[in-house]
């Protein structure tokens, strides 16, 4: 068993922002994530993708800012455990005790849950269910790679439109396909769609496939009118994730559905463990990027005097200690 003042689970931006400010503290921190590498759904699924509401950043790929934030963070020298899932949490001398699938055992000061959405598998797309061909994604980790294609997106949520906009200046065409007349997608997002050459069929459904071996086209059902099939190299099937707690919910954390609840210091109802960033709940939560680095530092510095109480709730500010 070792020890760490700070284990962080999840990897995704909240957590790389808490594992620097928790080395900013002094703490001694490591993050554990599921996935194989740090950035979360971010690097999992949208790396290419342009991300606006990050204070200070016009705009900033994914994949940037996870660089980025792992670069913050290295300043401290953070411990990595990735590719292994957070299993059991139990309590010795009053302090958090983390087990890992891969048998680590960590002796904690305390725990921040940064999961996001936890384990997240993409809903399918119902006329796949019988093609045995290629060409279907969920997400898009290369622009690139649909260069010049015939792109048809099935979705009518953000991640719909944000394809949309970024793989418009590399493919041959794009087809959005959805299901209903409005969108739940931003509408500044839906705007900028409409005003670039993107085809959008509402009210439409995609009911079957063509190709052996791969997509090379696809019926379109347009409710009152006839099935038009057209041109498809790859289908984005954008109609999200289902996401699963996993073993958290075995700890007997506090949840509201799929989500943690939290008070003003992001402590949740367990002693020394706090949660910050989209897994959380709270009156008036608003679920950005943003948000989770502001309950990142306030996570982290409530944990400092959970461990230490002789510790100051406020540091001071960073630009005081250079």
């Amino acid at each position: 068993m070792r020890e760490v003042d700070v284990a962080i689970i999840g990897a995704g931006p909240t957590g790389l922002f808490a594992a620097y400010y928790a080395g900013f503290r002094g703490l001694s921190v490591a993050v554990v994530d599921v996935l194989p590498e740090p950035g979360g759904q971010v690097t999992a699924m949208y790396p290419e993708k342009m991300i606006y509401d990050v204070a200070g950043f016009p705009s900033i790929k994914g994949r940037d800012l996870v660089a980025n934030l792992v670069t913050q963070a290295e300043t401290f020298g953070p411990e990595y455990l990735l590719g292994v899932r957070a299993e059991k949490l139990s309590y010795l001398d009053g302090k958090p005790v983390l087990s890992l699938a891969n048998g680590d055992i960590l002796h904690c000061g305390a725990i921040i849950v940064t999961a996001g959405l936890g384990s997240f598998t993409p809903r399918p797309l119902p006329a796949a269910e019988n093609f045995v061909g290629g060409g279907i994604v969920f997400f898009v980790p290369h622009l690139a790679d649909l260069a010049g294609q015939d792109v048809l997106i099935v979705g009518g949520g953000d991640s719909a439109f944000d394809w949309a906009l970024a793989l418009q200046p590399l493919a041959r065409s794009i087809t959005l396909v959805h299901r209903r007349e409005k969108f739940r997608a931003h509408a500044a997002t839906v705007d900028r769609v409409r005003d670039l050459p993107v085809r959008i069929v509402v009210n439409a459904e995609v009911t079957k496939l063509h190709g052996d071996g791969a997509v090379t086209g696809a019926d379109i059902a347009v409710k009152g009118a006839e099935v038009e099939t057209i041109p498809v190299d790859t289908v984005v099937a954008a109609l999200g994730f289902t996401a699963d707690l996993g073993p958290l919910t075995e700890w007997g954390v506090a949840l509201d559905k799929r989500h943690i609840l939290v008070d003003s210091t992001m402590a949740t109802n367990l002693p020394r463990v706090f949660s910050a960033g989209d897994i959380t709940e709270y009156p008036g939560k608003v679920r950005l990027i943003a948000t989770g680095f502001g309950e990142a530092a306030t996570a982290v510095n409530n944990a400092a005097v959970v461990i230490n109480p002789a510790a100051h709730l406020f540091p001071g500010h960073s630009s005081d200690a250079g």
